[in-house]
């Protein structure tokens, strides 16, 4: 099953591409999934308790997962994933 997921360019350094494609039947399994192709990608996005930062929005399919079931919302073949990491400004 291929989900596409889209990246920023901070996330984008280190998988080296906008878009890349990962496998999983929920959240949780496609971030496990993309942390074994790009190690250190989980890092990146959640603290050393597996949850997610504050400031790391994930949409699948335009929908904000935490309206649906956070990391335990299921995915299908054709899904996309976006993965935002916040960016803070003034």
């Amino acid at each position: 099953m291929a989900i596409e997921v889209r990246v920023t360019s901070t996330l984008r350094q280190l998988v080296g591409a906008k878009t890349v494609e990962a496998e999983g039947a929920t959240v949780s399994e496609l971030l496990a999934d993309l942390d074994g192709r790009y190690p250190g990608f989980r890092a990146q996005i959640s603290g050393g308790d597996g949850q997610l930062h504050r400031f790391v929005n994930i949409y699948l399919n335009d929908e904000d997962i935490r309206y649906l079931q956070a990391l335990d919302t299921g995915l299908k073949d054709g899904d996309v994933v976006s993965i935002l990491p916040a960016l803070a400004g003034g």
